[in-house]
């Protein structure tokens, strides 16, 4: 193992500072024995952040930027401030399910710090250091500390101010008032916590509504005052880099910030509307969307059919459902399983949502870059997997099957309600049952559904209509209904997981398509084949007890049954 150079040295070779400057720091070290990089930002000759990456990458440590975390208030509860400022330490987030304590420091090395806190939060918590700056330290323990994230503080903090909300909008972020900057942040860190995927912020003519939407289902979580709004729609823009003088036009952003210890992105949208602008972000949380593919929630059968797609080298695969069924988790869990350094994976999306290491991954771009054009543009790359974002044309599609006639892996998407409704679907777009036949993988379609709190799940006998829905005959089947309790906040749900139907093709599916057979006669082939369509996987889980004929019946449609 090499021996990491000198943080003089290695400063220098960076061009990050002179030679000269070394030397006067390092007289100056003779003088008060203080360390070479907290000399060097001393004299102005380096920022707090270059000495704290330098020494990180000197350390081979982790180091944090802490101008970009919002605190946390659980990892903060469990140190004094008074040992925090003692030891120049900072606790920014609790991990691992609350396992493991990450602390930012200046000496990550300071065995008497880590003893101290070691003792302090017991043998059931570790301890992780990171590296910070010394004068970012100090300047964010105080900042920290006194950081309410009590929605119900700030607001009261706001009402008792002297704030004018009215002119926020002529006034520099810098001349602010810290309240709404924390309301803004409280409130997407609780969103982030509650695991919602999108935020909506929603102008009334006397008030301002907040609603997560969680489990894909809108929760209204605040009522705010109309006076709050003004304030809260420049700092989303500020955040997002929208234009705040612009109220008249639909906007798009995108905000990056370190929330509970992780990175999580929002895309941000702004639309005029006749009280104000409304505002949605979606949550890109690279943690909830990077899921392995044994863990989405799949039917065995499902999950086979899956993999055994995923397992032939060229060929288009198609996943399809509405918006908010989950299509992008599914792609990026397959990209993740397959990802390697012995292939080449490259994406066109609209626009990319989460980064993966190893994976080229490209936006489409209006007036630049759309799907035709970059998958024409990404054949020239020597890819082995391609994904498409979304079919949406008779272009794309057609340069989607040719690059999967090449010897290509091509995945994408497709808005249709059912796996074997792709085909008429394509037929539409103008590809033809010849192009399909042979080049087609297979099709997924998938919903997801909210599983039952298992706390509070109550079970009851079906009655007559509910066992003609699920196509049972037995009276003395037992069901599960939603109730509501504290461990789901009242609402009877906990969590999510996604019923799927899969076709897979074969060459007898694909001589149908040949001979342009109707979809009944494919779909009871596939049946023939062990094809099981939403409703079969719906009603197995219902039955299974995971989740209620109520959610169910919200997303598929169980009436062909009666």
């Amino acid at each position: 193992m090499n021996k990491p150079l000198p943080i003089g040295l290695q400063l220098q070779q960076k061009g990050l500072v002179t030679e000269d400057q070394i030397q006067i720091a390092l007289l100056e070290q003779k003088k008060n024995g203080a360390p070479l990089a907290r000399i060097l930002v001393a004299m102005g000759f380096i920022s707090d952040a270059v000495a704290r990456d330098a020494l990180s990458e000197s350390f081979g440590q982790e180091s944090v930027d802490l101008s970009e975390l919002v605190p946390d208030e659980e990892a903060l509860a469990l140190v004094p401030q008074e040992l925090a400022r003692r030891h120049h330490l900072l606790p920014i987030s609790l991990e691992e399910n609350g396992t493991q304590l990450v602390v930012a420091m200046a000496d990550t090395h300071d065995m008497i710090a880590l003893d101290q806190l070691q003792a302090l939060v017991g043998n059931q918590i570790g301890v992780k250091p990171v590296m910070a700056g010394e004068g970012d330290l100090d300047a964010n323990i105080d900042d920290f500390y006194g950081y309410s994230v009590s929605i119900d503080a700030i607001l009261k903090e706001i009402e008792t101010g002297t704030m004018d909300l009215s002119s926020i909008e002529s006034m520099g972020l810098e001349t602010y008032e810290q309240p709404v900057v924390r309301l803004v942040n409280a409130l997407l860190t609780e969103a982030v916590k509650q695991r919602a995927s999108d935020v909506h912020f929603e102008p009334e003519a006397q008030f301002a509504r907040v609603r997560y939407r969680i489990d894909g289902v809108l929760r209204q979580i605040r009522s705010l005052h109309k006076d709050y709004w003004p304030a809260m729609v420049v700092r989303l823009k500020i955040m997002s880099g929208m234009n705040i003088a612009e109220n008249r036009a639909p906007q798009d952003g995108r905000i990056s910030l370190r929330l509970r210890g992780r990175q999580v992105d929002f895309r941000v949208s702004a639309q005029p509307t006749v009280h104000g602008e409304n505002i949605v972000l979606r949550i890109l949380d690279r943690n909830q969307a990077i899921v392995p593919l044994d863990h989405l929630g799949l039917s065995e059968t499902a999950l086979t059919q899956l993999q055994l797609m995923i397992a032939r080298p060229e060929g288009i695969i198609l996943v399809t459902g509405p918006t908010g069924s989950g299509k992008t988790t599914t792609l990026y869990s397959v990209l993740n399983h397959i990802n390697s350094e012995r292939i080449n994976i490259m994406t066109l999306e609209d626009p990319v949502e989460y980064p993966l290491s190893l994976i080229r991954q490209s936006t489409v771009t209006e007036g630049k870059l759309d799907f035709a054009e970059g998958i024409r543009s990404m054949m020239r790359q020597d890819p082995d997997v391609i994904l498409v974002g979304e079919i949406r044309d008779k272009e794309t599609a057609e340069m989607a099957f040719r690059a999967a006639m090449t010897g290509h892996q091509v995945l994408s998407t497709l808005h249709t309600n059912s796996a074997l409704g792709a085909l008429p679907r394509l037929a539409d777009i103008g590809v033809s049952n010849q192009i399909i036949a042979g080049n087609i993988i297979g099709i997924s379609a998938q919903r997801l559904v909210r599983h039952l709190c298992k706390e509070c799940r109550e079970a009851y006998r079906p009655g007559e209509l509910e066992r003609k829905l699920l196509g049972i005959t037995d009276a003395d089947i037992t069901l599960y209904r939603a109730v509501g309790c504290d461990a789901c906040q009242m609402q009877g749900y906990k969590g999510r997981f996604s019923v799927t139907e899969v076709v897979r093709f074969d060459d007898d599916l694909d001589e149908l398509l040949l001979q342009n057979a109707p979809l009944t006669a494919i779909r009871n082939l596939a049946r023939e084949k062990g094809f099981q369509t939403l409703a079969d996987d719906g009603t197995a889980r219902i039955l299974d007890g995971q989740t209620s004929i109520d959610e169910i019946t919200r997303v598929i449609d169980l009436t062909q049954r009666l």
